[in-house]
């Protein structure tokens, strides 16, 4: 399974209104939970200082009956899967500098490639680039009133992939790398305005989306409003994860103008259409590949029946930080519906496969429930090179299509036929243009006048 690494959220309320940020906050990292599972934290200004609380564990427990001691009129918020930096509450976030009497908080969703070379030098409490890339922004400040020219300056420093939301005092300051790899938008709620890595965390807060914080921007937000927005580095082109499209997002986001749904749907009927497999049904792998399942079953005319009913107290596999955790979450999470199954030819339908383990014991469990055939739909394209912008397979000995071909990984997995969809019609689906999307893991093709990539360090 595929693990990502966060998800980060910045709310800025009217001073003058009623409503505590914290819980603001609070509900938009639920929304976000999916992106992170290791650790929570808010940082909220409150009463002319900034409050900070970070702990092990999911949302709701981290923030079990803290909420009323946060406040605030302003604040940030992360859920973390760690991909530079050890699973710890030292490197869970935000993390917190005081700097000439003022207390800069940073939480990030992204990953520096250059962060052995940016940590030179500089004395950090955590073995997390986010604290980095904090410490470099303080560095370059000139003007504490203006801090834009410092987060442009320190663009032209950092390489990777980074959208990151600083609270300094009760201002909200949100900033996107110029690829605009990993996904920010911001919205209008109630009182203020929201910066988040999805857009369910403005749908949960009753809010309206607004747009995606473009790549190379920064956006400033004090006292509930919008006091400054700035381009301060445009680049030809973007570089979008596309597994954000394909697993990461939740399918009721929208990232840089597609609905995730409207792209897995048409992943799945394109899927249906190249692979045209005879077969009794089609059923997800819950609950990623359902809307693929969707797609698959209305352009091919199978019925949509589930085979596997999901635990839905299990979190997704992917976070789990240990291989042993994961292969025991996969028999927590999922269980097979045996009168559905037996004696059925069935095309089953998930995202991605990346060592392969988790789909071979998924079709070994179908089998085991009498399933005559089990055939394999994939609506990502095979994973041939590693992720260096925060995506957690760094080497090529982790994917299992680097070394093998589509009929060896077929029956290394045990199913009767293999089916992933081709990096063109994948582009298809997505609707963007080719050069607008980041394919490096599928191509082995990186951007390299802009990243450097001999400085990996996770």
């Amino acid at each position: 399974m595929i693990r990502e690494e966060c998800g980060v959220i910045g709310v800025s309320l009217s001073r003058k209104g009623s409503l505590e940020v914290s819980y603001h906050l609070y509900y938009g990292l639920y929304a976000l939970q999916h992106r992170g599972q290791e650790s929570a934290g808010m940082a909220v200004f409150d009463r002319g200082r900034v409050k900070l609380y970070k702990e092990m564990g999911f949302v709701s427990e981290v923030f079990n009956k803290k909420l009323d001691k946060l406040g605030g009129s302003a604040g940030i918020g992360h859920v973390r899967y760690s991909t530079i930096g050890e699973s710890n509450v030292k490197n869970s976030q935000p993390f917190l500098i005081n700097h000439k009497g003022k207390a800069y908080a940073i939480v990030h969703n992204g990953n520096l490639v250059n962060y052995r070379k940016l940590i030179s030098n500089m004395e950090i409490t955590s073995t997390s680039d986010s604290e980095v890339m904090l410490h470099l922004i303080i560095g370059e400040l000139r003007d504490e009133r203006d801090i834009t020219p410092a987060i442009s300056a320190v663009m032209g420093e950092m390489k990777g992939s980074y959208s990151a939301i600083l609270l300094v005092e009760d201002c909200v300051i949100a900033f996107r790398d110029p690829l605009g790899i990993k996904p920010l938008c911001i919205g209008r709620i109630d009182g203020g305005y929201i910066v988040a890595s999805e857009s369910v965390a403005i749908d949960t807060l009753d809010g309206e989306f607004i747009r995606d914080v473009m790549p190379g921007e920064v956006i400033i937000l004090k006292d509930g409003e919008i006091i400054g927005e700035e381009r301060v580095i445009e680049l030809e082109n973007t570089a979008h994860c596309m597994f954000e499209y394909v697993y990461f997002a939740r399918p009721d986001s929208v990232i840089d103008g597609r609905s995730v749904y409207d792209v897995r749907r048409r992943i799945g009927e394109i899927l249906a259409e190249k692979s045209n497999i005879d077969a009794d049904f089609v059923s997800p792998t819950p609950d990623s590949g359902a809307t693929f399942a969707i797609g698959y079953a209305k352009r091919s005319g199978l019925p949509y029946i589930e085979s596997l009913i999901k635990n839905r107290y299990v979190g997704r596999t992917f976070i789990m930080p240990e291989q042993n955790e994961r292969e025991l979450a996969v028999r927590l999470k999922l269980n097979p519906i045996k009168t559905n199954i037996d004696g059925k030819r069935i095309v089953l339908v998930d995202d991605s496969v990346v060592r392969g383990t988790t789909s071979k014991r998924i079709v070994r469990m179908l089998k085991k429930s009498g399933a005559k055939e089990v055939h394999l739909c994939i609506g990502c394209p095979p994973l041939i090179s590693p992720c260096y912008y925060g995506v957690d397979f760094t080497t090529k000995d982790e994917l299992v299509a680097s070394k093998k071909s589509i009929e060896e990984i077929s029956k290394i997995i045990g199913a009767d036929s293999l089916h992933y969809i081709s990096v063109e019609d994948l582009i298809g689906a997505i609707g963007k243009k080719r050069e607008d999307i980041c394919l490096a893991c599928l191509t082995g093709e990186y951007r390299v006048n802009y990243h450097t990539l001999t400085d990996v360090s996770s």
